[in-house]
């Protein structure tokens, strides 16, 4: 039961992190909800928290997305190119 909260948490914050995807909510979302519902039948804990932990990367790798287009567009304000 606390794998299920996990992954279920973990699809919450991806989709709150989803808001401001380059290409859009839409197309994230339905992304989003592909590749979890293709692992849905996934029962094995082990494969699982892999998976999570797949999760956890994409989360730190869209941060890092977001963070470099608020570092350029700082740099676009300051700096003249």
């Amino acid at each position: 039961m606390a794998q299920r909260s996990q992954v279920i948490q973990l699809y919450k914050n991806l989709l709150y992190l989803g808001r401001e995807y380059p290409m859009g909510y839409e197309y994230f979302r339905e992304k989003l909800k592909r590749a979890f519902m293709k692992n849905r039948e996934v029962t094995d804990p082990e494969q699982i928290k892999v998976l999570l932990g797949r999760g956890e990367f994409v989360i730190k790798e869209i941060e890092a997305l977001y963070m470099l287009r608020k570092y350029r567009t700082m740099k676009k304000r300051y700096y003249e190119d």
